[in-house]
């Protein structure tokens, strides 16, 4: 594999922790949100990753080595199907008959432990990267 490829791949690890520390935000943000614009309670979003495949020349030309891809990126944002939370509001402006308001299925333990886990992707893709750019650098310096 060569610079360009391990750089590559640790921006697209990069580039999706990224998004999934922003989808885990706005789930936290959103927590306690009874109106969407969909309509109803807000619901909890996941993103789903796929592999970047490498390009057919690029796996052509490299056939010696085995490459299973070149990265990953958030193929697509789901919503979360489990079921909204009811909660006993009487009170409330958005309460049906019976004095029950449906909450987001947003539990903030799992979004918060979600955001370390996501950060704790971001530095080590980081760090690859930073280490693939060493690396380039100190071979451009050799005499």
């Amino acid at each position: 594999m060569g610079f360009r490829e391990a750089i590559g791949i640790s921006y697209s690890g990069i580039k999706s922790s990224l998004e999934q520390v922003e989808i885990a935000s706005s789930n936290l943000a959103n927590s306690l949100s009874t109106r969407s614009v969909d309509g109803g309670p807000y619901r909890r979003r996941v993103a789903v990753l796929e592999e970047v495949p490498l390009q057919f020349q690029k796996e052509l030309d490299k056939a010696t080595t085995r490459l299973s891809g070149g990265g990953v990126r958030v193929r697509e944002i789901q919503y979360d199907p489990s079921p909204l939370q009811r909660v006993y509001q009487p009170g409330h402006p958005d309460a049906d008959g019976e004095g029950f308001v449906q909450l987001p299925n947003v539990r903030h333990s799992e979004e918060v432990v979600n955001l370390l886990y996501y950060s704790r992707l971001y530095e080590a893709n980081l760090t690859a990267y930073n280490s693939v750019k060493g690396m380039v650098r100190d071979t451009l310096q050799i005499q």
